[in-house]
C-alpha cells in the first residue's frame, strides 16, 4: 500500500526514494514564488532542494503563492502533505524519484494584503516567477508590453490597493518596501521568454507608469531583473503519472512531478539583495544569457511546435511517439539545420549542431509522456515568440523559409479544429474561439490566417511569406499533413 506523503511518514518510504536530510524548522525564507506549477518544482526548487542538502544556504527556502484558483488548489494539496514534492527523473533506461522540501509555505492566492506582507517581510531578497509565456501581458504583434490590458487596467485603476496581477503584487510591495526604507527584493522571472528579465520591469514598471511615473522610473533605476533562460521538460500530471509513483515507489503524492533528467539554468549574476550559491548545483551565471536563451527558445521551443501541429492533426497523442514517425523526425531534423540554426548567433562553449542533437533525444524519452496536446497550447503567444522571430530574421538574411512557413500553415489548420481523421480538437488557446473562425476563413482564402496583425504583424506584408504560406496551406487542404510535409522534404532533397 502507497505512503501518504508527509514529513512524518518519510522515514517509512522505501530506500529506491530518496529524502531530504534537512528539517523544515532548519529552513527559513528568502524566496517567494509566484506560480508553484510542475516546471518550478522540477527546476528552480530542485536545484534549491540539492542545496539544502548540502548544508548550504537553507535561509533561502521559498514560500509559495500564485495569482489563479489554479494555484490555490495547487496550494491547498501541498499544503496537506506539508508542502513536499516528490519529483521523478526519468530516463529510457531508468526512474529516480527523490521528495524535495525547499519549499515551507504558502500563501493563498487572492489575500493580496497577506502576500503583499510577504513581499514586503525583510528576508525575502527574491521574488520569483513562473506564469507562463501568455502571463506577461505582452502585445503578440509589438512584443511590448501591453498596457491596455483589462487585468492591467484594473490594477492601475485600483491604485495598487489590492493588485490581482502577479505584477501588481510586486509593485505594490516594492513601493512599499521603498516608503519602509528596505532594500528592493530582486524580481526573477524563470518563464520561456526572450529576455525574460526586461520583459518582467516592462510589465512591472510599466503598471506603476499608468499611477506614478516617477516612481516606475524609480523601480527601472533601483529594481534588478535578471535575465535567464531555464530548460527541463516537465509535462502534465496525470493518473498515469500517479499510478507508477504508488506501484514503483510506494509514494501516494497529491502533486508529484515527472520529468526528464536533462537541466539547465544560465542566469545574469545581477542579485543586489544576495542569492543562494546556486553555483555549486550546476546553474551557470553569465553576463549575458541572450545567446542562450535565443538557442534554447528557437531550437528545444520552437522544435516542439515544429513537431505539434502535425502530430495533432495525426492523432498523436505522445510526444516520443511524433519521434518515432520518420517523417515528423526528418521534417524537425531538416528545419533545424536548414532555417532555424543558420539564424541563430554563435553560444559561447556550444557546438549547435550537438545541441539539436540532444533535444531530439529528449523530445524521443519515452518515459516522460508529455503529449501532443500540452505543446499544442496557447499557440497565440507561443508562435510570436517561438517561430516568427526566426522567420523575421530568415527573411531579413534571405535563407530558406518554406519549412517556417509550413509551420504556420499547420498551426492554421490545427486551429480549425479537427483532425484529419475528423475527431473534435478541443479548445486549446485563450483566443480559440477567434482562431478557429479565422482558421475556417483560410481553407479557402489562406491570406485571411495572415490579416491577424496582432499576432503576424508586418510579416503578411512579406510576399515571399505570403506566398509560401498560403501555397503550403492550400497543400495541406487539398493532399493531408504527409503531403506538404512531403512537399517540404523532397524540395530540399531536390535543391
Amino acid at each position: 500500500m502507497a505512503v501518504r506523503l508527509s514529513r512524518a511518514t518519510l522515514g517509512q518510504l522505501g530506500p529506491a526514494v530518496s529524502v531530504p536530510s534537512y528539517r523544515a524548522e532548519e529552513l527559513s525564507p528568502g524566496i517567494v514564488h509566484i506560480g508553484v506549477g510542475n516546471f518550478h518544482r522540477a527546476h528552480q526548487a530542485a536545484y534549491l532542494d540539492e542545496l539544502f542538502e548540502r548544508g548550504l544556504d537553507r535561509d533561502w527556502a521559498i514560500i509559495g503563492t500564485g495569482v489563479r484558483e489554479s494555484d490555490a488548489e495547487m496550494g491547498r494539496d501541498l499544503a496537506v502533505q506539508d508542502f513536499l514534492t516528490t519529483v521523478v527523473t526519468q530516463e529510457a533506461e531508468r526512474s529516480q524519484a527523490r521528495v524535495i522540501g525547499a519549499m515551507i509555505d504558502f500563501v493563498t492566492p487572492g489575500n493580496s494584503a497577506a502576500i503583499i506582507e510577504r513581499l514586503v517581510d525583510p528576508r525575502t531578497r527574491i521574488v520569483s516567477l513562473t506564469v507562463t509565456e501568455g502571463g506577461y501581458y505582452i502585445d503578440p504583434a509589438t512584443q511590448a508590453f501591453d498596457p491596455g490590458h483589462p487585468d492591467i487596467v484594473a490594477d492601475a485603476a485600483d491604485r495598487l490597493s489590492s493588485p490581482k496581477t502577479a505584477f501588481g503584487l510586486i509593485a505594490a510591495s516594492l513601493l512599499k518596501r521603498r516608503a519602509a526604507g528596505l532594500q528592493p527584493f530582486t524580481v526573477m522571472s524563470c518563464d520561456n521568454l526572450p529576455g525574460n528579465g526586461h520583459v518582467t520591469a516592462d510589465a512591472v514598471a510599466g503598471l506603476v507608469d499608468l499611477i506614478a511615473p516617477n516612481d516606475a522610473h524609480w523601480i527601472r533605476e533601483n529594481v534588478a531583473f535578471p535575465n535567464g533562460m531555464v530548460d527541463r521538460i516537465t509535462p502534465a500530471t496525470s493518473e498515469r503519472e500517479r499510478q507508477v509513483l504508488r506501484d514503483d515507489f510506494g509514494i501516494a503524492d497529491r502533486r508529484p512531478v515527472f520529468c526528464e533528467d536533462f537541466r539547465q539554468w544560465v542566469l545574469e549574476d545581477h542579485f543586489p539583495a544576495g542569492r543562494p550559491r546556486l553555483e555549486q548545483v550546476g546553474v551557470q551565471f553569465v553576463a549575458d544569457v541572450a545567446p542562450f536563451e535565443l538557442m534554447k527558445i528557437r531550437i528545444l521551443n520552437g522544435g516542439h511546435a515544429a513537431i505539434a501541429y502535425p502530430a495533432g492533426l495525426l492523432d498523436i497523442h505522445f510526444v516520443h511517439e511524433a519521434m518515432r514517425d520518420i517523417q515528423i523526425a526528418r521534417f524537425l531534423s531538416a528545419l533545424l539545420d536548414d532555417e532555424v540554426i543558420p539564424v541563430i548567433p554563435p553560444v559561447p562553449d556550444t557546438d549547435l549542431t550537438d545541441y539539436k542533437r540532444t533535444i531530439e533525444r529528449r523530445f524521443a524519452n519515452p518515459k516522460i509522456g508529455d503529449t501532443i496536446r500540452r505543446l499544442c497550447l496557447d499557440g497565440s503567444n507561443r508562435q510570436p515568440k517561438f517561430i516568427l522571430p526566426t522567420l523575421r530574421d530568415a527573411l531579413q538574411a534571405g535563407t530558406p523559409i518554406d519549412g517556417l512557413a509550413l509551420v504556420s500553415a499547420l498551426w492554421c489548420r490545427y486551429c480549425y479544429g479537427e483532425t484529419e481523421s475528423g475527431q473534435p480538437i478541443a479548445p486549446n488557446d485563450p483566443s480559440w474561439s477567434r482562431l478557429t473562425a479565422q482558421a475556417q476563413q483560410a481553407r479557402f482564402a489562406p491570406e485571411t490566417w495572415l490579416q491577424m496583425q496582432d499576432i503576424y504583424g508586418t510579416l503578411s506584408d512579406d510576399r515571399r511569406f505570403r506566398d509560401a504560406f498560403c501555397g503550403t496551406l492550400r497543400r495541406i487542404w487539398q493532399s493531408g499533413t504527409r503531403a506538404g510535409i512531403d512537399d517540404y522534404l523532397s524540395s530540399r532533397d531536390a535543391s
